[in-house]
């Protein structure tokens, strides 16, 4: 199970912990991840993520997990997260059954 985002692909970084005396032992710093449910507004599906608190507010901010997607490039998703966006713009470019006559 690794501690990665699978919204913005954060995970784990490495660094020392510096004493008094400047000695120096290995530190992992672990990203803040969550397991949270986003909802798909235009799919109407939900997704079980495990999100970074800073990737939960970005979700916020730009207004759901669909704008998030759709404004986010390509090569900043992890696969996960582009297997949703593919599922979006391939539901984007369906035609709408309500207003086909």
């Amino acid at each position: 199970m690794s501690r990665v985002c699978e919204l913005t692909g954060k995970g784990v970084l490495v660094g020392n912990n510096v004493s008094h005396a400047n000695n120096k032992t290995k530190k992992r710093f672990l990203p803040n991840l969550n397991t949270v449910t986003l909802i798909s507004d235009k799919l109407d599906k939900s997704f079980r993520l495990k999100v970074s608190a800073a990737a939960l507010r970005s979700v916020d901010h730009k207004g759901g997990l669909d704008s998030f997607l759709m404004t986010t490039r390509d090569e900043k998703l992890p696969p996960k997260a582009l297997k949703i966006k593919k599922e979006l713009i391939k539901f984007n470019q369906l035609p709408d059954p309500e207003h086909t006559s």
